[in-house]
């Protein structure tokens, strides 16, 4: 999402280099409005279109609070005609804030101290008015249950355990940046409640916010604080291939229309484990009530319906990126952030120029003339000097094209741009032909001119990739939560899309892996087939996929 991220307030976890970041994500709709409250961003923000989006600036901690974690993990609650936010805590002094009026940030305390300790809250109102808390955050405790009064705010009845992470069973629940549980047991976090067609789906996050597999899983019972029973197919919310890696601790919602989306914590981890980011997804329950997200090309471009729309694949605009890996020139490099990582489809990784200076260049040749639509300038932080939210800053550039690198034309101007834009994106008035992109300095914010990624999208002029060869899946009897998945290299595929799932018409879940014709996945549960496909991509398009592949 493109928001003016604040910069960690946390000295201790800015030693590396200070960053933006924000994680653990909640939307509610109040009053025809999407409001967005995340971690420790001293306020919140208010949209009309889920596209454009307004900060209001908010401190929710009293001074009685020693803690930097302004609003950390935060819960929302629209009751009547008023929107109720509480913030993490594992102290019993945290007020329930309330507004009726939260676009001009007029709030007030509904009850001064919440009687629970709660840390990564989450509420929900179920239709017969009774009003429940899920809370947890731990590798030892489980997630919790209790009513709560609604008039009142006291417990009612005693918290009830609700889940625990398997990861002997649950493969995607390992810990580790490859699942591999080798130094810490997994973290089960981050609960969140929807009830659809009389069933309750409580979701949680595993195994650690700071890993690509971060994702979201869900159990489904008969009543809100259960019994409730793992839905096999799981996680339902997963990304762990792409540019932006990692689709767990958010919240699910439905926008006005009545469509479902599920908003998410994405992980950087490179300055400090908390540096994250916040990605929002196409959801949907299927005709059997399989709750699942749509991450596939989730960080190509996609349509903001307008209205309800029957499938999530219609979303995907078919813009292919145009300038992966592709050679790059730039106006000066600072050590060993090299030019093209600026285009490797790694958040991770970064090109910075030497200084920050207006006239600071980067320029992508995309190999052949193609039709772009849109480019997004994903902004990396080098040399920043800022902690906390900050007010009053701003990006701009110019954004030129050229047929031969040498003669150019403006595409986009943002000189006098006065907003914070750090992943800007940018669709084109009208497709435009052109074979190099550059994006010329005027301004920033702090730091260097650095990008993580400038990514350029539309239609190239060739074929779309052949269907892939020779796909196998390799599921050994000693452990079954683990595959090699193994493909001939396809000439002319920039990369590949695995899809797979425990029924051969519900393949929910997909990676997306650049640069190899193999993959190690970690992610199956023990006790259930498994099928995989896997199609190629270019910047032409999309091949066919392959044929289902069962392992047993």
């Amino acid at each position: 999402m493109n928001i003016d991220y604040a910069y960690s307030p946390i000295p201790d976890f800015s030693e590396q280099g200070k960053h933006r970041t924000t994680a653990d994500p909640v939307i509610t709709v109040f009053k025809g409005d999407y409001y967005l409250f995340s971690t420790n961003q001293w306020g919140y923000w208010w949209s009309g279109d889920m596209l454009h989006w307004n900060f209001v600036p908010r401190k929710f901690l009293k001074p009685w609070h020693k803690v930097y974690d302004e609003l950390c993990a935060p819960a929302a609650l629209v009751l009547g005609d008023t929107l109720l936010v509480l913030g993490s805590s594992y102290t019993l002094d945290f007020p329930v804030w309330m507004s009726t009026n939260p676009r001009l940030n007029e709030w007030k305390e509904r009850v001064d101290s919440f009687k629970v300790g709660a840390w990564d809250p989450a509420f929900f109102l179920d239709d017969d008015g009774r009003l429940y808390l899920y809370w947890g955050s731990s590798n030892v405790y489980p997630i919790y249950g209790q009513e709560i009064d609604r008039t009142t705010f006291q417990t009612i009845g005693e918290r009830k355990e609700l889940i625990r992470p398997d990861g002997n069973a649950h493969g995607w629940e390992r810990f580790g940046e490859y699942n591999d549980n080798t130094f810490l047991d997994p973290f089960v976090e981050g609960a969140w409640m929807n009830k659809n067609n009389g069933k309750y789906y409580l979701q949680y996050a595993a195994p650690g916010t700071e890993f690509s597999g971060y994702a979201d899983g869900v159990y489904v019972g008969k009543y809100p604080l259960g019994p409730f029973t793992y839905q096999p197919h799981n996680p339902f919310s997963y990304k762990p291939g792409g540019f932006a890696r990692g689709a767990g601790h958010g919240s699910t919602f439905h926008d006005i229309y009545g469509n479902w989306w599920h908003v998410a914590t994405m992980a950087i981890s490179v300055k400090n484990n908390f540096e994250r980011r916040i990605g929002i997804f196409p959801a949907a329950f299927d005709a059997d009530g399989v709750l699942y997200t749509n991450t596939a090309y989730g960080d190509y471009p996609h349509s903001m319906p307008a209205n309800k729309v029957d499938s999530s694949q219609t979303l995907f605009t078919g813009w292919m990126l145009l300038n992966y890996n592709k050679p790059v020139t730039v106006s000066s490099t600072l050590g060993g952030y090299a030019p093209n990582y600026s285009v490797d489809e790694d958040i991770k990784t970064y090109w910075s120029a030497v200084s920050g200076n207006k006239g600071e260049w980067i320029q992508v040749d995309l190999g052949n003339e193609s039709t772009v639509r849109a480019i997004q300038i994903n902004y990396a932080d080098q040399d920043v000097e800022f902690l906390g939210k900050q007010q009053g800053i701003y990006h701009q550039y110019i954004l030129s094209s050229s047929f031969n690198g040498n003669d150019w034309k403006t595409l986009v101007d943002k000189s006098k741009n006065n907003t914070d834009v750090p992943h800007d994106y940018v669709e084109l008035a009208h497709p435009v032909q052109a074979r190099f992109i550059k994006i010329e300095n005027i301004h920033m914010p702090t730091g260097k001119f650095a990008l993580s990624g400038l990514r350029v999208f539309g239609k190239g002029k060739g074929n779309r990739p052949d269907p892939v060869k020779h796909f196998v899946v390799l599921r050994g009897e000693g452990e079954r939560r683990n595959a090699w998945l193994k493909w001939q290299s396809t000439d002319d595929a920039q990369g590949y899309t695995i899809y797979m799932g425990i029924q051969p018409n519900k393949l929910y879940n997909n990676i997306m892996v650049y640069g190899s014709n193999e993959y190690y996945f970690k992610g199956m549960d023990k006790g259930f087939a498994y099928y995989f496909q896997i199609e190629a991509f270019n910047e032409n398009g999309v091949s066919e996929r392959t044929p289902p592949v069962k392992v047993e």
